[in-house]
């Protein structure tokens, strides 16, 4: 599974909600939180539960539902008919390990055991970040600097200085537990030529998707965290090296006079399964 670009489409919208799986994303959320007005919950969540139940899509099936201590657990009972068609939940405003316990306990009442994105929004949930990502049920971590910078009070900037520690400390916490991280929403969407620098500032800090809120930064970020044929033929050399030098018995060997150890196949591999998930490679 890749998850390269994480689209969310409103709650509320039935027409884009049915769109919103043909914008080729990695994982589309249908958004009952933020995306919809407290009035309009209970309609939102008859527009997903209908959507979900309908839609067959390639793509990662969301739904982000509310904390459970807000209306979440309403979310799940009305779309208890439907859970086993979705692929992962995504859980806002975690602050702890307890929040996706609590949240995995809930599904589990409903008879289904679901991947739980975790959304660290707040200064607590941040700091959290390592004990969140060893929580059993979470399989991803998503930085939202949107809401941490009102929690902070940060001013944001177009370089991103002032959300650099959050966005380290949420990748060095679901590395330790081999699941995802996902950055930051970009949220501009008509500026193109931010999203593809902001994209490649995540990478470089090591991010394995971003959040896109508009269908058009899709194709940005999915190029963006694509890896380019160079860096596919570097890996394909560097794991058929690497296979010669088992088969000869030795530990050490070398491709393009780079000498390659055990974290530059591990990257190497990293590389290849990406571009599988792509569908660069069959």
């Amino acid at each position: 599974m890749v998850r390269r670009t994480v689209l969310f489409s409103p709650g509320d919208q039935p027409d884009l909600l049915r769109k919103a799986p043909t914008a080729g994303a990695d994982v589309v959320v249908f958004d009952l939180e933020d995306a919809v007005a407290p009035s309009a919950k209970s309609t939102a969540r008859d527009h997903v539960a209908e959507a979900v139940s309908s839609l067959d899509p390639d793509c990662e099936l969301c739904v982000r539902l509310n904390p459970l201590d807000s209306c979440g657990r309403e979310d799940l009972s009305a779309l208890a008919s439907v859970l086993s068609s979705v692929d992962s939940v995504m859980l806002p405003k975690v602050s702890s390990r307890a929040d996706v316990e609590a949240l995995a306990d809930a599904i589990t009442d409903h008879g289904e055991s679901l991947p739980v994105l975790a959304l660290l929004e707040t200064a607590a949930g941040v700091l959290a970040a390592p004990e969140v990502a060893a929580a059993e049920a979470t399989d991803a971590l998503l930085l939202g600097a949107e809401d941490l910078s009102a929690d902070v009070g940060l001013n944001r900037s177009t370089e991103g200085t002032e959300i650099l520690y959050a966005r380290e400390h949420v990748v060095l916490a679901a590395s330790s537990q081999d699941i995802d991280a996902i950055d930051t929403l970009y949220t501009d969407f008509e500026d193109t030529d931010g999203l593809a620098t902001d994209t490649q500032r995540a990478i470089d800090l090591g991010f394995d998707g971003k959040m896109a809120i508009h269908p058009t930064q899709v194709s940005t970020i999915n190029d963006a965290f694509t890896p380019d044929r160079e860096r596919i033929e570097w890996a394909h050399e560097v794991i058929e090296a690497k296979q010669q030098a088992k088969a000869e018995g030795r530990g050490v060997f070398a491709v393009d006079g780079e000498m390659i150890d055990a974290p530059l196949v591990a990257q190497a591999e990293d590389i290849v399964q990406r571009a599988e998930a792509a569908g660069i490679l069959e």
